[in-house]
């Protein structure tokens, strides 16, 4: 099974990095590629809009103009005594020859309106047709029905006026406007039809001006069956050919409102687009543009974001990595150093000189090192000391000094442990003797050595004549006798039973004893023994002292000392023990 690789701290700072920076332009393109697409179809569409207006009013003026000119042919009061004579004509030869006879009469009429309405460019044709459906008269003759009564444009033109865009017999797209001639009113009766074909370039002039459409953008025409009457951009002869079934057509017709917005066109594409319903006309005209040229900016905008994302991300990358370097250089140093020191060698330094917390970390590194080295090297010499005096273990030092001794003892301990098991015996005098040395050390003592149930410990700083640290074992003696609380509490703790315990203390002659086998001198000296032999004249929980002490401690303040005993070493000498006891407040 292969090992799995490992993950350095360098691959993790460039992993993150790089991380960060892709996130960090993943939300760039997110949020800028979404407000650009917002900001842009909100500008298009209101385009749109405006396109579709313009064009939109455009057309409805040239076909309302239509409707409205064709109104001077209906009214003409010549035409319509022409149509009411050629009406009561019933025999189709007496009609042709009477229809041959007038038609200067309505050929003048005409004439009359185009050059009362400025002349047509786009006129195609003038067609009057009688109420039976005959024709009375052709601007331009064309081959014709032998009657118009099934002709739908005549039935609806018999009815309303209305214009249109229809596609004529030469398959082209014509805007016929048709309208009824009324023998006096409206109320009155119907003497035909008036039909005015024009071409379709004034529409198509705005249809098919392309501008501010770009490369996918057209208007069209649909009419109120959803044909396309218009030419397509993009489908050639659509005309009359084309379904067209969207929203914007759809709403015109059912509600007759205006639609804007994005929807599938009738090539099945997204496109943005605006329509303006002309439903009086039975017409809507669409202006569209595709969505893939709108946002293609947004799209060209985001790819090179992208580019440049990638760019930032390696440029980015490249510093993580060799700044990453700068920083696992002293790690990786540290790291083999540490590996050096745990297969023993000590003579090992980072020599890391930065000024940051991996500087600090090497100083304190190099200190550790330089300490542990010092340290093997006095064991090493005390193992020297061993090996050269295998049969000597103390070596006593040329002189005697003067120190202050102390002994603490449990009172009653045999009694105490005779019910404790091994373990809850060996828990008991744990807890006593930790914590009591503790309570010693904390306060300038120094522990030698635990003799059975009792701690024997003193004060180095004692050999001189100064009060300050006789004053420091007077307080290191009285808060060892305040500990009991705390230890009794830690003893209750494990269920075991509370201690009470006695202290003495001597002043005198020590000798001092250099033990090979531990770190810790010895002391001996008859004031030691001394010291050990008044602990019983000592009360539970108080603190007795030896008349050479006392002579250095009694002018001391806050304590109060009293003559309890004499002890007698032998004939010639004995001394006064003193109970000590802080003065209250």
């Amino acid at each position: 099974m292969r090992a799995p690789i490992p993950v350095t701290l360098d691959k993790k700072l460039v992993s993150l990095v790089m991380t960060v920076s892709l996130i960090g332009i993943g939300i760039t393109i997110f949020f800028s590629f979404h407000y650009a697409n917002i900001i842009l179809e909100e500008r298009v569409i209101n385009q749109l809009k405006g396109e579709s207006a313009i064009r939109g009013a455009s057309v409805d003026n040239i076909l309302s103009s239509k409707i409205e000119q064709i109104q001077v042919i209906t009214t003409n009061p010549m035409i319509k005594n022409l149509m009411i004579g050629l009406n009561a004509i019933s025999d189709d030869e007496k009609l042709a020859e009477s229809i041959a006879d007038h038609r200067f009469g309505f050929l003048v009429e005409v004439q009359a309106f185009e050059a009362s309405i400025g002349g047509l460019n786009d006129l195609e044709n003038v067609e009057i047709i009688g109420i039976n459906g005959k024709r009375h008269f052709a601007l331009v003759n064309t081959k014709t029905k032998e009657s118009y009564l099934d002709d739908p444009t005549f039935i609806k033109g018999t009815k309303e006026t209305f214009s249109q865009i229809m596609l004529g017999k030469d398959n082209k797209r014509k805007t016929v406007t048709v309208s009824p001639i009324y023998e006096k009113s409206k109320e009155s009766a119907i003497l035909g039809v008036a039909i005015i074909t024009a071409n379709t370039k004034l529409v198509d002039q705005i249809l098919l001006d392309r501008q501010g459409l770009g490369k996918t953008g057209e208007a069209y025409l649909v009419n109120e069956n959803g044909i396309l009457v218009s030419e397509s951009r993009f489908i050639p002869n659509a005309a009359f050919n084309q379904k067209i079934d969207n929203i914007p057509v759809e709403t015109c017709f059912t509600t007759g409102q205006n639609h804007y917005g994005s929807y599938n066109d009738y090539r099945h594409r997204d496109v943005e687009g605006a329509s303006s319903c002309i439903k009086n006309l039975g017409l809507v005209l669409l202006v569209e543009i595709d969505n893939e040229e709108i946002f293609e900016p947004v799209a060209d905008l985001r790819d090179k974001i992208i580019v440049l994302g990638a760019i930032i991300t390696i440029i980015v990358g490249a510093a993580a990595f060799f700044l990453s370097k700068l920083l696992s250089k002293p790690l990786i140093k540290l790291k083999n150093a540490a590996n050096q020191i745990a297969n023993g060698d000590f003579n090992v330094r980072t020599n890391i000189k930065t000024k940051d917390e991996i500087g600090q970390l090497a100083h304190s590194f190099d200190q550790m090192a330089e300490k542990i080295q010092d340290s093997l090297l006095k064991i090493k010499e005390r193992e020297d000391v061993i090996k050269q005096q295998k049969d000597i273990l103390l070596q006593f030092s040329q002189y005697s000094s003067n120190y202050c001794v102390c002994f603490v003892d449990i009172v009653g301990s045999t009694k105490l442990t005779a019910k404790l098991s091994d373990m809850e015996t060996s828990k008991f005098y744990s807890i006593f003797l930790n914590s009591t040395a503790t309570a010693i050390t904390q306060n300038h003592g120094v522990v030698v050595k635990n003799i059975g149930d009792a701690l024997l410990y003193y004060f180095p700083k004692t050999d001189s004549d100064e009060s300050e640290p006789f004053s420091e074992m007077m307080h290191c003696c009285m808060k060892l006798i305040e500990a009991r609380q705390t230890i009794n509490h830690a003893l209750l703790a494990e269920k075991l039973p509370e201690v009470s315990y006695r202290i003495s203390a001597m002043f005198g002659p020590v000798r001092v004893a250099i033990v090979a086998t531990s770190a810790i001198d010895d002391i001996f000296g008859s004031t030691v023994n001394t010291c050990s032999k008044i602990n019983s004249l000592a009360r539970p929980n108080t603190l007795v002292i030896g008349e050479s002490l006392y002579q250095k401690v009694r002018t001391i303040k806050g304590y109060e000392f009293e003559k309890i005993s004499d002890y007698t070493i032998d004939a010639d000498n004995k001394f006064a023990v003193y109970l000590v006891s802080q003065k209250s407040d």
